[in-house]
């Protein structure tokens, strides 16, 4: 059978976005063959600066081009490409467009064909009100104290958000004209808002099932991170069968769902895991099919 050409084969993209989630979000479209372009200003972008391993991995396959948006020189060059262009992915406050000329009505009325998928921080009102990633998440609960969360929620969801927009934007367009012999489909407008993707990310929490009280948030006895000889274990043995395995190695007879909520079984099973080493513990899981991953200090 021959191969299928990647899914946006056929899809140019001009992106104006910085940092991170426009930048993953055009990653992801060129892994799925997307022809991709970015313009950035003369200073270029802040992430070459500050992680240029990070910049490199996100910009591999990607057309970079430099402008200055404010001057007539960077407005021509930047048409130029918007010209010929499928989808336009900004990460600007909406003031920010305006004032480049980029506003919706405007783009629309200039490039009919042209769809834009517009990153922002909160919907409404709210795209104009200055956050970042740590005030999304924050807002959402997966904050815990004083400690940064362990990776970049709501940029990197939203990255797959606009990804998602770009599908459906290339999808609607696709179904527009095919098999009419109309090659002009009509553009639209997508919004992304970070702080929705980290709303998504936070639905667990809110149903209670990440709380304390719920299974996966720590009242299941099997379903925990726990000290080890030399380290930690995160445990993962939430259904029936794997809490068996567990409660067996652990020499805890029969658990129930309730007996893995009772306090005395998190003691056993946290003394159980408190006396091996991590090697032991790899060994176990091979041997006994205990869902585990085995961490350093």
């Amino acid at each position: 059978m021959a191969a299928l050409p990647p899914p946006l084969a056929q899809v140019r993209i001009v992106s104006l976005a910085l940092n991170l989630p426009g930048p993953a979000a055009l990653m992801r479209c060129r892994r799925f063959g997307a022809t991709c372009v970015k313009v950035e200003p003369p200073a270029g972008d802040p992430m070459r600066s500050y992680n240029p391993a990070a910049y490199a991995e996100l910009h591999e396959g990607i057309q970079v081009r430099s402008a200055d948006l404010k001057a007539p020189e960077g407005q021509a060059a930047l048409h130029k490409e918007l010209a010929r262009a499928d989808i336009l992915l900004t990460s600007f406050r909406p003031s920010a467009l305006k004032k480049l000329g980029l506003e919706w009505a405007q783009l629309h009325s200039r490039y009919p064909s042209l769809c834009h998928v517009a990153i922002v921080g909160a919907p409404g009102a709210g795209a104009e009100v200055p956050g970042h990633d740590l005030t999304y998440v924050a807002e959402q609960g997966l904050v815990n104290g004083t400690d940064l969360p362990a990776t970049l929620f709501a940029d990197m969801a939203g990255s797959l958000m606009a990804s998602e927009a770009v599908f459906q934007a290339a999808l609607l367009q696709a179904e527009r004209y095919a098999g009419t012999g109309d090659n002009h489909p009509v553009g639209r407008y997508l919004e992304v808002a970070l702080s929705e993707a980290a709303r998504y990310l936070a639905l667990p929490r809110h149903w209670g099932l990440t709380q304390p009280s719920g299974a996966v948030g720590g009242a299941h006895a099997g379903y925990r991170v726990y000290r080890c000889k030399d380290g930690r274990v995160a445990v993962a043995a939430l259904e029936p069968h794997f809490a068996a395995a567990l409660g067996t190695a652990a020499e805890i007879e029969a658990p129930s769902l309730e007996a893995m909520a009772a306090p005395a079984t998190h003691a056993a099973i946290a003394a159980f895991f408190a006396r091996r080493t991590r090697a032991e513990l790899d060994r176990l899981a091979a041997e006994k099919d205990i869902p585990l991953h085995t961490l350093a200090d």
